[in-house]
């Protein structure tokens, strides 16, 4: 069974341009998965907070064994590190084997930490061996451009689960230091109207001259999107602090059915990490004093969906953020400059924040678009087979790599999912 992403077959691109592109990208994505183990101790590396979250250790080893396994071990006869580790870092794919149950992962004492380190580096030669001797071909040189996307995502999560697993500790150990927290206001909220349009959405497909994208992301469509506003920024820690100190939280008829039943059995009453008077919150740092003008984060799509009720206004569709996002440059408040924490916005003309600080959830269920196909073989099991109960969240966070997103990239998580840099941008329909 094929393994591979697709490559067309009329246009194989396994030149040496883009092998030496791959090599250098490989170096860099491999080297910055380091850097943000680095603060982390071993005995930290093996903490599970939560089911939904996985150990640092684990992060570390399954992108390893995901060029393990999909590029190295197509080769016949090929001698894996440790046979016995396919089955632990394996995550989902029930098309290559079994694996480890993922609420158990945090029982994984073994290998050790400095086993794992050990594994990337043998896993990183090997790789950086077949790369130098150019023998890949199209194919796995485009399953090598997904593993580094891969990590990418595994780089955020690392983020966002030792945050969770250090704010379960009485502890509140700090993972790095931060700046002093800013006590300034968010810059005012404007809204932007948009006139009813068709357009286009989605991306092309991958590979090809568009640069990489998930399947989940294509093919490209025609969409009418009515006409609508959205407004210029996030919703800022102050402006939600507002609809905690107006009964948002003890208001039925404000949230859905099972995000109420949420409130009710886990005792909601504010965002994940802030206190119970709603003035500190819990970062990467420590606990620190709340940031009034910051885009609030790490709320469930049951939370932003409530405030924007609240705010009589409501979630941006897919569509809308997509088609608002296209012409605009990715630049933003991302993972690279070190803050790993939402920043307020500045007074400016147009959208502010559309890529970075916070994903932004959106009104829209996590489905195929139309004529959608997944990657054949066992990487089809990516993206797909998720399409159930999911809501899509547009434009990254301040954990996510500035060269992994675009204005057609979908992320997607349950609506309860609260652990993630998520927040919101509001929007209206026009009279």
């Amino acid at each position: 069974m094929a393994t591979h992403a697709p490559s067309p077959a009329d246009a194989p691109d396994a030149r040496p341009e883009r092998v030496e592109a791959l090599a250098t990208r490989f170096d860099t994505v491999r080297a910055h998965s380091a850097h943000l183990a680095a603060p982390i101790t071993a005995e930290d590396a093996m903490v599970q907070s939560m089911e939904d979250a996985s150990p640092a250790k684990w992060h570390l080893a399954h992108t390893t064994w995901f060029f393990e396994r999909f590029v190295l071990a197509e080769d016949p006869g090929y001698r894996p590190v440790d046979a016995a580790w396919d089955y632990l870092f394996n995550s989902y794919y029930q098309s290559v084997g079994p694996m480890h149950a993922r609420p158990r992962r945090g029982l994984l004492s073994r290998p050790t930490l400095a086993e794992v380190l050990g594994y990337r580096d043998e896993i990183e030669q090997r790789m950086r061996a077949r790369l130098r001797a150019g023998t890949l071909d199209a194919h796995r040189l485009d399953v090598v451009e997904l593993g580094l996307h891969h990590e990418q995502q595994h780089q955020e999560l690392l983020i966002t689960d030792i945050k969770h697993a250090f704010w379960s500790n009485p502890l509140a150990p700090s993972y790095h230091a931060m700046p002093a927290p800013d006590t300034g206001d968010a810059a005012p909220l404007r809204w932007l109207a948009r006139e009813e349009s068709i357009c286009e959405i989605g991306h092309p497909g991958w590979p090809g001259a568009d640069g990489f994208a998930y399947d989940n992301e294509s093919p490209r469509h025609r969409v009418l999107v009515p006409a609508h506003a959205l407004a210029s920024r996030p919703v800022s820690n102050a402006e939600y602090r507002a609809f905690i100190a107006d009964g948002g939280y003890r208001t039925p008829g404000l949230w859905l059915s099972a995000g109420w039943a949420r409130v009710q059995s886990d005792g909601w009453a504010r965002p994940l990490y802030w206190d119970d008077d709603a003035a500190q919150e819990f970062t990467l740092a420590g606990w620190r004093a709340l940031e009034p003008g910051a885009p609030v984060c790490h709320l469930s799509y049951y939370e932003a969906d409530a405030y924007a009720r609240w705010a009589e206004a409501r979630l941006p569709t897919e569509f809308e953020w997509e088609q608002a996002a296209s012409g605009l440059a990715i630049d933003g408040h991302f993972a690279d400059a070190g803050h790993l924490h939402p920043r307020a916005s500045t007074a400016g003309a147009g959208l502010q924040q559309m890529f970075g600080d916070v994903w932004e959830w959106t009104s829209s269920a996590y489905t195929a678009y139309p004529g959608y196909r997944p990657w054949p073989g066992a990487l089809g099991e990516y993206n797909g087979k998720f399409m159930d109960a999911q809501w899509v969240l547009r434009g990254g966070s301040c954990a996510t790599p500035p060269d992994h997103v675009r204005a057609s990239y979908r992320n997607f998580f349950p609506s309860d999912a609260r652990w993630q840099f998520a927040g919101l941008r509001l929007a209206k329909d026009s009279a």
